[in-house]
C-alpha cells in the first residue's frame, strides 16, 4: 500500500509561515529578548490532571531511565531565569497526546517568552503588540473581560457560587454528556469551551482574566478587589473564537509549587490516570530564587492559521500527526 507521503500545507503556505516565524524572531529582536532552547525531553513532565504527557525511555549516564517529551518548554526556561538569563524567548516543539482537530496537533510550535520584573498587565500590551503584527488586518479594539462576568452575562450561572449540582446540570445540558461524577473544574471547562469561547475575539481581541484560583497551575493568586473572592493571576487572549496565548503572573514559591504538583497527582490517581514525574530541577530553581515577573504561552501555529487565512491547523503543517 502506498503512503501519502506528500505534505498537506502547500510550499507556498510553508513559505509564508517561515516569513512570520521571521516576524517573530525581528519582534524579540527588537526588544532585546535573547532567543533560547531547551530540551524537549525532561526528567519531569505536566502533571495537569487536563494534559496528557509523552514519555519514553532511553539509555542515558544513569541507565535507562523515563524521560517526558514536554508539554511546553516553560520548566527549562524558568531554570534559565533563575540562572539571570533576564528576558527570553523560545519556539519550541511541544507534545501533548491525544490533542488533534482542527486547532490540535499532538506535536505543535510554542511560542513562550518570559519578562523578568513586567507586570501581567505589562506582557497582555505585548502579546497583543505582537498578534497584530503577524495578522494582515486589524483585528479590532481589544477588549479585557472576567471570567466571573462572561458566566453571569451568557450562562446566569456565578462559576465561583453555584452549587456543583447546579454546574453539572448546566454542563450536562449543554454537552448531551453524563456529568454526575464531575468535578467543578471539569463542569466550568466545559461549558467555558463550548458556550463562551466561540463568542470570545469576534471584532476584536479579547483577553479573559482572573479565572478560579483552582485554575491558576503555575500562576500566582491574588484577591479580586472588587469581591474578595481568590483568582488566579493569569490571562487568555482570543481571537475568532480561538485561544491564542495563556500568561502568568509567575509563581516562584517552590513549597507551593510543590504542594501544587502534590495535588495534581493526587487528582490524576483519582481520576484513574497516570502518575507524572514532578520536575525536581524547576522546584530547586525556584528555591534557588527565580524573579518575579510574568510569562507567557502563545499557540504558534494557531497565529499562522489565522493570519494565513487557514480553516485548520493541518493547512500550516507540512506533516500533521496523522501524515508523520
Amino acid at each position: 500500500m502506498t503512503s501519502d507521503w506528500r505534505p498537506v500545507a502547500s510550499i507556498e503556505t510553508l513559505r509564508a509561515r517561515a516569513k512570520l516565524v521571521a516576524q517573530v524572531r525581528h519582534f524579540f529582536a527588537e526588544r532585546d529578548v535573547l532567543e533560547v532552547e531547551t530540551p524537549i525531553l525532561g526528567h519531569g513532565g505536566s502533571t495537569d490532571v487536563h494534559l496528557a504527557s509523552l514519555s519514553c525511555h532511553a539509555l542515558t549516564p544513569a541507565g535507562r531511565e523515563r524521560l517526558w517529551l514536554q508539554t511546553s518548554p516553560e520548566f527549562a526556561m524558568k531554570r534559565l531565569l533563575a540562572s539571570g538569563s533576564g528576558p527570553i524567548f523560545q519556539i519550541a516543539r511541544s507534545f501533548r497526546d491525544g490533542e488533534v482537530g482542527r486547532r490540535h496537533n499532538v506535536e505543535f510550535s510554542m511560542l513562550e517568552w518570559y519578562r523578568p520584573g513586567w507586570s501581567l498587565g505589562e506582557l497582555i500590551d505585548e502579546t497583543q503588540a505582537l498578534i497584530r503584527v503577524l495578522l494582515p488586518a486589524d483585528p479590532g479594539p481589544t477588549r479585557q473581560r472576567r471570567y466571573r462576568d462572561l458566566f453571569i452575562e451568557q450562562l446566569c450561572l456565578d462559576p465561583f457560587a453555584s452549587p456543583l449540582a447546579t454546574l453539572r446540570d448546566a454542563a450536562e445540558e449543554r454537552s448531551g454528556m453524563e456529568m454526575k461524577a464531575a468535578e467543578r473544574d471539569e463542569c466550568l471547562d466545559l461549558l467555558m469551551s463550548l458556550v463562551i469561547e466561540p463568542t470570545l475575539g469576534c471584532g476584536g481581541i479579547d483577553i479573559v482574566v482572573d479565572y478560579p484560583a483552582s485554575q491558576a497551575a503555575l500562576a500566582k493568586r491574588h484577591q479580586d478587589p472588587r469581591d474578595g473572592s481568590w483568582v488566579a493571576s493569569r490571562f487568555e487572549i482570543y481571537l475568532k473564537g480561538i485561544e491564542l496565548a495563556n500568561g502568568y503572573d509567575e509563581l516562584t514559591d517552590a513549597s507551593e509549587q510543590r504542594r501544587r504538583f502534590d495535588e495534581d497527582n493526587a487528582a490524576r490517581c483519582a481520576a484513574g490516570l497516570p502518575q507524572v514525574d514532578v520536575d525536581q530541577c524547576l522546584l530547586d530553581a525556584l528555591q534557588a530564587g527565580m524573579p518575579e515577573g510574568s510569562g507567557v504561552a502563545l499557540g504558534l501555529d494557531r497565529l499562522i492559521q489565522l493570519a494565513l487565512g487557514k480553516d485548520s491547523l493541518e493547512q500550516v503543517l507540512a506533516f500533521p500527526t496523522p501524515r508523520c
